[in-house]
């Protein structure tokens, strides 16, 4: 049975959960490898929406291990405010496993987080002020704190003081803010150990061996392709791999393991904070993508900015993952739509670039350059075989297809757990 590494192709929240969610029974294991709670996946089932941040989205489904990965920065009271959330549902989280090695987001990296941005003030990144980026941060600084940290409580207040060493000089000195006490801040994460202690376990042996059984593993990405802080658009960028090579260092399974790899993009493209964007639409047309699609984040509740179909993200999108497959979302929202205008490529200075340029100078001053598709007028929200779909619907997604580079695997139709046409299994 197949590895598979699930991740956004675009700038997030193209329902990389739903994806996800949708492989059901055929899943033993739902990996999140990346990020934290700085973005979120909602997933629709029987009517019932949910919103998850830091579980992966295999929790709602029974026979799945949610697994947390290593390379992932964990909120312990948002991780328990959402086991607990899930469980009022009638949804058990209890099967969820945790890395040891996983680090974890004090109360200290929020103040900062938030702090820093305010200080940008207009070269702000747009951070969700979630205490993100800090937390890598520390870890590339080797002062952070991590799960297995909080079951030897002499360890952890030696690492909370040596980090705080720092920390509290650059609130002090630099900020003018209140500085935090190391003593408060290790009992704040010391109350949370014995809760945590029976989920925490080595997940490489985990996986390995439950690959090595025979069993299916999937990898959920956080955030996308475009936001990763190697291969995105620096530095409006996220703080860890968000792209397929991710999904092995925050994993500990190894590539060639992988079987895998599909790619999440909605039928048109959405931003949220800051950065170049090049098909954004300014006024009533971004007006409508946004009020039509519901494009509020999951996690912030921000207004997202929204844009026309990126065919040269998608193929860029295609050769930093070596995408297997493409599935794409919200084709339903584009639905009434006279004509429906994708990028195909972008002008910079008067060059032509069909593939994406070399430098961010460029990439920011890309005007794109437009090809038209004629819509279609029907309601495709029932619609449950690609066949059924009308022509111009269908002309649509196989157009998306050859300008991607990558075959589309599965097409969303709305926003239930049943509304996808599937043209080939992933699994």
């Amino acid at each position: 049975m197949p590895a598979l590494i699930v991740i956004g192709a675009q700038w997030g929240d193209e329902g990389k959960g739903k994806a996800t969610d949708q492989l059901g029974t055929d899943v033993d294991y739902v990996v999140k490898f990346n990020g934290g709670n700085n973005a979120g996946h909602t997933i629709v089932v029987n009517g019932e929406k949910f919103a998850l941040h830091l579980i992966p989205a295999g929790a709602l489904t029974e026979s799945c291990t949610p697994v947390i990965g290593g390379g992932v920065v964990v909120d312990l009271d948002v991780l328990f405010q959402e086991i607990d959330e899930l469980k009022s549902r009638g949804i058990d989280a209890s099967r969820l496993k945790v890395s040891a090695n996983a680090h974890i987001i004090p109360s200290y990296n929020r103040t900062l987080d938030k702090v820093t941005e305010r200080f940008l003030g207009k070269r702000k990144i747009g951070t969700t002020g979630r205490g993100i980026g800090p937390t890598y941060a520390d870890k590339m600084n080797r002062i952070g704190i991590r799960v297995q940290d909080l079951f030897d409580a002499p360890i952890l207040r030696q690492k909370v003081e040596a980090a705080l060493d720092q920390k509290n000089s650059m609130f002090l000195k630099v900020f003018n803010t209140k500085t935090a006490d190391a003593e408060v801040v290790t009992e704040e994460l010391l109350k949370y150990a014995d809760r945590i202690r029976p989920m925490v376990c080595n997940v490489t042996n985990l996986l390995n061996d439950a690959l090595d059984e025979g069993k299916t593993v999937v990898f959920e990405g956080g955030q996308a392709t475009m936001l990763d802080v190697d291969h995105g658009t620096y530095p409006f960028v996220t703080s860890s791999s968000a792209t397929a090579g991710g999904a092995c260092t925050g994993s500990g399974v190894g590539p060639t393991r992988i079987d895998r790899v599909a790619g999440v993009a909605k039928a048109y493209i959405t931003r949220v904070g800051e950065g170049p964007f090049p098909t954004e639409l300014d006024g009533a047309e971004g007006d409508w993508l946004r009020e039509r699609g519901g494009e509020y984040g999951t996690t912030t509740g921000r207004p997202r900015r929204c844009g026309w179909y990126d065919a040269v993200v998608a193929r860029y999108a295609t050769r930093v993952n070596s995408l297997t497959d493409l599935v794409l979302t919200k084709l339903d929202i584009l639905s009434t739509l006279e004509q429906i205008p994708v990028c195909v490529a972008y002008e910079v200075d008067g060059v032509r670039y069909d593939d994406m340029p070399a430098d961010q100078t460029s990439f920011h001053h890309a005007k794109p350059i437009y090809e038209y598709f004629p819509g279609w007028q029907e309601d495709i929200s029932d619609v449950t075989e690609f066949e059924d779909l009308p022509q111009n619907a269908q002309d649509y997604v196989l157009a998306l297809e050859e300008l991607s580079g990558v075959r589309i695997s599965s097409v969303g139709v709305g926003p239930g757990r049943e509304q996808t046409i599937v043209r080939f299994p992933l699994v």
